[in-house]
């Protein structure tokens, strides 16, 4: 049974280079945000959002691949996020089912339809990763302030802990576009069933709405740092006041003990 393997294994990539040094070659084509390269009877869909899905590829070309475009990551990823699949061409209907996929064609851009909900799906898994790792390594703080009142967290500590959670929100929230239905399918729109099928199959749009809820926590847990922090400001200002006050009731009734003398 022949394999399709989506791995997400950057942020993103260098795209123009890799365009450059790739559509020469294994008879490359370009198609708005994704490269299309014939390797070694398989078929390779590069998109610019560092995720590779390959069609029927040997263990052995899957490796070679992954090692030249190594090099045009930008920001890889330490541990790859994989999808795997089956898949049969030339089938009696278009239908995915126990992650095995049969589809009435076999012409590359009816594997590219069908590649970019694989892709999405893998990049989408890339941010509920984010989201969950955030919650994970944050929720000690909610409990915290539940139990005591306070974080306890130094001022910087409370400082670094927003700007953490604000490129974890902006970086998601800046490619949420990445998961809109493709530009891809304006020039093809014969295709966008077969899109759809995929995107329904792997529950894109729901996936979506719970990574929005996670977001939501996150922005939450920001709004509530933001507010301890102005806390912890303020209350420092009203100590300073205070001490002010004191001092200066303290030198008015000296100032008046000396006259006394």
């Amino acid at each position: 049974m022949k394999r399709c393997i989506s791995t997400c294994i950057a942020k993103r990539f260098d795209f123009s280079e890799i365009k450059r040094q790739f559509s020469g070659i294994d008879q490359g084509s370009v198609y708005r945000d994704a490269l299309h390269l014939e390797v070694a009877g398989g078929h390779a869909f590069i998109f610019n959002y560092g995720v590779m899905v390959l069609w029927g590829l040997s263990h052995e070309a899957e490796h070679t691949l992954h090692r030249k475009v190594a090099g045009y990551c930008m920001v890889p990823h330490a541990d790859p996020i994989q999808d795997e699949f089956t898949f049969e061409l030339d089938a009696e209907h278009n239908r995915i089912h126990g992650d095995h996929i049969s589809l009435i064609g076999h012409e590359p851009l009816t594997l590219l339809a069908v590649s970019h909900g694989i892709a999405q799906s893998s990049k989408l898994e890339e941010f509920e990763n984010y989201a969950i790792k955030t919650i994970e390594e944050t929720s000690d703080i909610p409990r915290n302030m539940a139990a005591t009142g306070s974080t306890r967290l130094p001022r910087k500590n409370i400082a670094r802990m927003r700007g953490r959670l604000f490129l974890v929100e902006s970086d998601i929230n800046l490619n949420y576009a990445l998961l809109d239905t493709p530009e891809f399918f304006w020039e093809y729109p014969a295709l966008e069933d077969l899109y759809l099928m995929t995107s329904r199959y792997l529950e894109i749009s729901s996936r979506i709405e719970v990574l929005n809820r996670k977001l939501t926590i996150i922005h939450d847990l920001f709004d509530m740092l933001a507010d301890e922090q102005k806390h912890k400001h303020s209350s420092m200002l009203e100590w300073i006041i205070i001490w002010l006050i004191a001092i200066e009731i303290l030198i008015f009734i000296f100032h008046d003990y000396l006259n006394m003398i």
